[in-house]
């Protein structure tokens, strides 16, 4: 005897593989960086808290303790950085380069490049040490 299908729970499921399929299409990085990581893609069409992105992260940084660090954004049209994690941080320019320095608190942080305005503008990411 065939079992029904439980319709309620297939959305959820549904989410919860893309959101695994997500996390794991973006690269990760352990602190502390021996070099600098450099990440290169085009911005996206979901609209986001911090602009328009691809909806996954281009990168995820983990601090495994207080880490100066440094994020540059070069891309076309409007670039926005979003840096989800302990520390929340968007940051929008009406120019090209997005610079953020600083000591990150221990923990994973998921990198997301966009831009301000919907459509695929190139970009490059890069994450030094400072």
């Amino acid at each position: 005897m065939k079992q029904p299908i439980n319709w309620a729970i297939v959305p959820t499921a549904i989410a919860a593989t893309l959101a695994m399929i997500t996390m794991a299409a973006a690269d990760t990085v352990k602190t502390p960086l021996v070099s600098t990581v450099t990440v290169s893609g085009n911005s996206g069409q979901v609209q986001s808290e911090c602009g328009y992105n691809s909806g996954a992260p281009a990168q995820v940084v983990v601090v495994d303790q207080p880490t100066p660090l440094r994020f540059t954004l070069q891309g076309d049209g409007q670039p926005t950085l979003w840096i989800k994690g302990p520390v929340n941080r968007c940051v929008m320019t009406p120019g090209s380069a997005i610079d953020v320095p600083g000591v990150w608190a221990q923990g994973s942080y998921s990198i997301f490049v966009g831009n301000q305005n919907q459509g695929n503008y190139t970009y490059t990411l890069s994450i030094s040490p400072e």
